[in-house]
């Protein structure tokens, strides 16, 4: 698999130092796990910070802090961390879903197009998007940023073509038709900070239903 799409370098930053929503994080998170190019990043920036830490400014605590911390701690609401074997979604998406494309709960949103949000903070909304072979999404524009992570199948806009592992980013200035190949469908994560603004008074009306 050549993955030629990537996230910008300060957004795997932001991702390694825990500072984007829910949303992202798990977009960056799934692709990541995906992309040896951008994991050797995340990695890099991982190694730094913790060798700032070590030579960092040690604050002094008092021997009862530990305690205190541990005391807060319920473990018995811990869930336990279910081990998913590898498939089309990757493993940080298959926590979300319970499992792999055949757990997914999906929602008919009109010609032949499904989704299924994902429960994540209101910062940012996650979707997974059924799109069928040589299927079209309506000719959209963006209010904010959108991140479109590829999972099975490709797409093809007037950015260019999208396969598994590839991200594309899309913010205000991005006006596109995203089509599905015609050889396989076309399985997405697309997490959007804001609602997409489609051109046609049809995408529009349904776009108070489906959320998008």
């Amino acid at each position: 698999m050549t993955i030629k799409h990537h996230p910008e370098e300060s957004t795997l930053l932001a991702y390694a130092t825990n500072n984007l929503p829910e949303a992202f994080n798990l977009i960056v998170a799934s692709h990541v796990s995906l992309c040896d190019e951008c994991r050797a990043i995340v990695e890099s920036h991982d190694t730094l910070g913790g060798a700032l830490i070590e030579t960092g400014t040690v604050a002094s605590m008092d021997t009862e802090s530990l305690d205190r911390a541990l005391a807060r701690l319920d473990v018995k609401t811990m869930p336990e961390r279910k081990r998913h074997t590898p498939g089309t979604l990757p493993t940080p998406l298959q926590d979300y879903v319970g499992g792999d494309v055949d757990s997914i709960r999906w929602q008919p949103v009109g010609m032949g197009v499904k989704q299924a949000i994902l429960p994540t903070s209101s910062a940012a909304t996650a979707r997974l998007l059924y799109i069928p072979a040589g299927a079209a999404m309506p000719h959209h524009s963006h209010k904010g940023t959108e991140m479109t992570l590829v999972l099975q199948g490709a797409f093809e806009d007037e950015d260019g073509r999208f396969a598994r592992g590839d991200v594309e980013v899309a913010d205000a200035d991005v006006h596109h038709t995203p089509i599905a190949d015609i050889g396989e469908d076309c399985i997405c994560l697309a997490v959007t900070e804001a609602p997409l603004r489609f051109k046609g008074w049809l995408p529009r009306i349904m776009q108070r239903f489906v959320r998008i």
